[in-house]
């Protein structure tokens, strides 16, 4: 006996949540993310669209609120700066609008804070060898200075906040 085809597409649907529901139990998603995930197991676009209204109706399925949450998760335990943070929202599939509004509370002077604290921590673990000592400061430099850059730091403000921070470690270390 063959199950009519509104009985087939009902249980797709159902499938489609239960697979959502499982997702979301081990972390929070972007639409994009459950949509991705959706259609990577065959489900039809209209199921999958059902199914994801449905769940941003409930409030399971929230992008600005996701965004928000990862700012601020991945600013403290990463470390991440601003561009960063766009990058990769935008490759979970947050709309641009989304990610503004979710970076709009990281001012410059927050942004830079969070760069002195990271140079800051690094450097306590750093051999900066005899002041006059060129060439160990450069590789410091260029390290330090390649860890802000690799988290989303731009140039301008990881070659001032290392070079700050350097001299103020190196006067920490006179006294």
């Amino acid at each position: 006996m063959t199950s009519s085809p509104l009985q087939s597409t009902s249980d797709r649907a159902e499938q489609a949540r239960n697979l959502c529901l499982r997702l979301l139990t081990a972390r929070a998603r972007t639409r994009a993310e459950l949509a991705g995930q959706l259609a990577k197991r065959g489900y039809p676009d209209d199921v999958s669209a059902a199914v994801l209204d449905r769940l941003a109706q409930v409030g399971l399925v929230d992008d600005g609120d996701f965004a928000e949450q990862w700012v601020r998760s991945r600013r403290v335990n990463a470390g991440k700066g601003k561009r960063a943070l766009a990058a990769e929202l935008r490759n979970k599939g947050v709309d641009n609008e989304v990610i503004d509004a979710a970076l709009a509370g990281i001012d410059a002077g927050a942004e830079r804070a969070r760069a002195e604290q990271l140079v800051r921590d690094k450097l306590r673990r750093e051999k900066l060898g005899d002041p006059g000592d060129r060439e160990v400061e450069a590789k410091v430099t260029r390290r330090l200075v390649g860890m802000l850059a690799r988290r989303g730091y731009g140039q301008t403000l990881a070659v001032d906040v290392v070079s700050t921070e350097l001299a103020m470690e190196r006067e920490r270390r006179r006294v």
